[in-house]
């Protein structure tokens, strides 16, 4: 009976973790994307965001774009972009994994990363952003894992890590991150659970190698050692990790 559980345990694991992650990795590495180096990397703005002199709304951007090599086939690098209403410019924040980690403006808002196109995952515009941005620069500041040799690339705190701390320290802005955010159910300061003011998300993790989210933002989801699958009821999709949302 035992030994029937945990050959079915391993084949479900490597049914919904294990393949899809390898057939990720396998497909990135066969359209040859992946920048060699830093130094031969684009990093230039992809032009997806408008100007601000024709866009003169308060808007809040949540972007990714697949992060630098072989990392590219498990994970997204993520960030936020801020603008106030009739502001002046974008304000773009971040986590690196080089140097003192939390990052303001060090590139354009809608910079490729590592040659890589960034797509926006969420936004909120108008009113709401403008509410929302003190919050968001709020929860910025206050990210305890921002010095020196604080950034872990797996399981966290990484640059994914970050994004999620603001997403749940300003839960309004109703957004999520990809299932292939690799880092982005560390909870900070190694919290064990992160529940929404208003009970529309739970999520419990043991320091982000495993654990489940429910509720209105996640869906269904379930975290395994940085790989995230799931389903999303509300907006229908599924959640494979390396490939993140693939929606019906």
């Amino acid at each position: 009976m035992i030994r029937k559980l945990i050959r079915r345990s391993f084949y479900t694991v490597l049914l919904i973790f294990i393949l899809p992650a390898l057939l990720s990795q396998a497909v990135w590495q066969a359209t040859g994307n992946e920048a060699r180096s830093w130094n031969t990397a684009n990093w230039s703005s992809a032009g997806i965001l408008p100007a601000v002199t024709t866009d003169t709304d308060a808007v809040i951007y949540v972007m990714a774009a697949k992060t630098g090599r072989w990392k590219g086939g498990f994970s997204v690098h993520s960030w936020i972009v801020t603008k106030e209403a009739n502001g002046a410019g974008y304000n773009r924040y971040e986590v690196v994994g080089w140097g003192t980690p939390l990052r303001v403006n060090a590139y354009a808002p809608d910079a490729r990363w590592y040659s890589n196109e960034p797509e926006i995952i969420h936004v909120v515009r108008g009113q709401k952003a403008t509410n929302l941005i003190p919050e968001i620069e709020n929860a910025v500041r206050t990210y305890p894992h921002a010095e020196r040799g604080h950034y872990k690339l797996w399981p966290g705190p990484n640059s994914n890590s970050f994004i999620a701390h603001v997403l749940n320290e300003v839960p309004e802005i109703g957004g999520v991150l990809p299932a292939n955010a690799v880092g982005r159910d560390y909870l900070s300061q190694e919290r064990f659970y992160q529940i929404d003011p208003d009970w529309m998300n739970i999520q419990l993790t043991y320091k982000g190698y495993a654990g489940f989210a429910l509720g209105k933002r996640s869906g269904i989801e379930v975290n395994l050692f940085g790989m995230t699958a799931g389903l999303d009821i509300m907006n229908p999709a599924i959640k494979l990790p390396g490939f993140g949302r693939v929606s019906f």
